[in-house]
């Protein structure tokens, strides 16, 4: 759908110079290979037009930080121009180590200082996926990165500003109107979905996941709004009853004093509620575009073993809210692993969601049996829905490299974090960042602790951040 966009250059013929003499413009974007790191990932041929970039690496040193590490396990990432008009800030958070990065680049996209905005003791949990909301797209007054605690059933919501003054330790930012749960994402929606409003909408990655929704009556208002949870209008809670093909009647029902209950009191809730019991809802994500666009909404549930009441395989499902009421919608199962087990969507965790299309990522690193592909990223075409293989990981294929120097061959080893569109950010069109997982990349115990917090985390392995360009939107 979109044509390949090259790397702007220039020609000049001053200074002695000849015309064929080639100097690229300090003031737009240069995609090219930054990292001494390869591309972890290669495109399926009927994408061979898309463009790929290592634009930082977990190995890497920049100039301006020699002591930064570009922590492993890049999860949840937003993606900004500076407002001193240097270029673009990048904001990270790194799963495992429960630690958020902000790393700057020049207008040439070129990495020139790293630090810590949230440290290993500010994390306070384990940092699954992350949202940039902004006043362009979501209207809030400034722009403040969400990114959710995990594997805690007090974990929650941190709210960081991503221009201020780095706090790493600031343990004051977590958002108890957001609730307490295992989260994967906390995601606003467009402006546009329901103005005068704030709507967020959360994923709980646990065997018992649910969705939930925050919503305030005040634009950017994080802290006095209340919070909601999925449920079916007939209060059937079983994943499983629900099929594709279908349409679901749903509605969001108040969870009574969420912002003074803990997290195990927000969970025994959940059964009087009559809340639909997903198999760990990981991201979440809303078709871009106008209108309507903005309130359909995409989840993934990832699967779990041992439970005929929930997915295995995993699953993608449409959330179409009202336009008029956003505790009201119709739910659908538009992509199931079951449909050709091991062969079809595999533990599906990250989303993006275009215009036309939402890319499902895989995280494979359960290691159900029967996996015969590694982490994958789907393309599923919303008009059509039908989808097919876009993106695969190398880590077989670097078996025996420092790398993967265990030679690991199981499949979906590595996984994906989070995809995210920069195109009208850095104005290249169809240009995205990709993170890397690379789970078994260890060299020694040069990558622990890359934040240099006073508790530690044991992962040590590296990561890494790409840029795609001419994707499909």
């Amino acid at each position: 759908m979109k044509k390949i966009f090259p790397i702007l250059l220039f020609v000049v013929a001053i200074n002695g110079c000849k015309k064929k003499d080639v100097i690229t413009d300090p003031n737009q974007p240069v995609l090219k290979n930054r990292s001494a790191a390869p591309a972890f990932i290669e495109m399926f041929p009927d994408f061979n037009a898309v463009g790929v970039n290592t634009l930082i690496s977990t190995s890497d040193t920049i100039a301006g930080s020699p002591n930064f590490i570009y922590g492993g396990a890049p999860d949840g990432q937003g993606f900004l121009k500076n407002p001193d008009g240097s270029g673009y800030i990048m904001v990270t958070n790194h799963e495992n180590t429960w630690a958020v990065s902000r790393v700057y680049l020049d207008k040439q996209l070129n990495p020139t200082k790293g630090e810590y905005i949230v440290d290993t003791d500010g994390g306070m949990f384990r940092l699954c996926s992350g949202s940039l909301a902004t006043p362009e797209e979501h209207g809030f007054p400034a722009p403040v990165f969400l990114t959710t605690g995990e594997s805690n059933v007090n974990a929650m919501t941190h709210a960081i500003n991503p221009i201020g003054t780095a706090q790493p330790k600031d343990k004051t930012r977590v958002l108890p109107a957001l609730g307490k749960f295992s989260g994967e994402n906390a995601v606003p929606l467009h402006k546009d979905a329901y103005p005068g409003k704030t709507v967020i909408i959360l994923g709980e990655d646990a065997g018992n996941g649910q969705v939930y929704l925050y919503v305030s009556n005040t634009v950017g208002d994080l802290n006095n709004g209340l919070l909601y949870a999925l449920r079916r209008t007939n209060k059937n809670q079983v994943e499983t009853n629900m099929t594709k093909g279908n349409s679901y009647d749903v509605e969001f029902v108040e969870v009574p004093n969420a912002k003074n209950l803990t997290g195990t009191e927000i969970e025994n809730l959940n059964s009087s509620l009559g809340s639909i019991q997903f198999a760990r809802v990981e991201d979440l994500d809303y078709r871009k575009g106008s209108g309507a666009n903005s309130r359909e909404v995409y989840f993934v549930a990832t699967g779990v073993s041992g439970s005929p009441e929930k997915t295995y395989w995993g699953r993608m499902y449409r959330l179409r809210m009202d336009a008029n009421n956003p505790l009201a919608g119709k739910l659908e199962v538009v992509a199931d692993g079951a449909d050709d087990p091991g062969k079809d969507i595999i533990n599906p965790d990250n989303l993006c969601v275009t215009n036309n299309f939402v890319y499902i990522q895989e995280d494979g690193d359960s290691f159900f049996p029967g996996a015969t592909h590694d982490s994958w990223i789907w393309q599923y075409n919303i008009a059509t829905g039908t989808k097919k293989p876009f993106m695969n990981i190398k880590n077989r294929s670097m078996g025996g490299t420092k790398y993967n120097p265990t030679n690991d061959q199981r499949f979906g080893l590595w996984e994906h974090g989070a995809m995210i569109d920069i195109s009208d950010i850095i104005g290249v069109p169809g240009t995205f960042t990709i993170n890397i997982h690379s789970h078994s990349w260890v060299e020694g115990d040069k990558f622990l602790n890359p934040s240099r917090a006073t508790s530690v985390q044991p992962y040590k392995s590296g990561g890494q951040t790409l840029l795609i360009t001419n994707v499909p939107k």
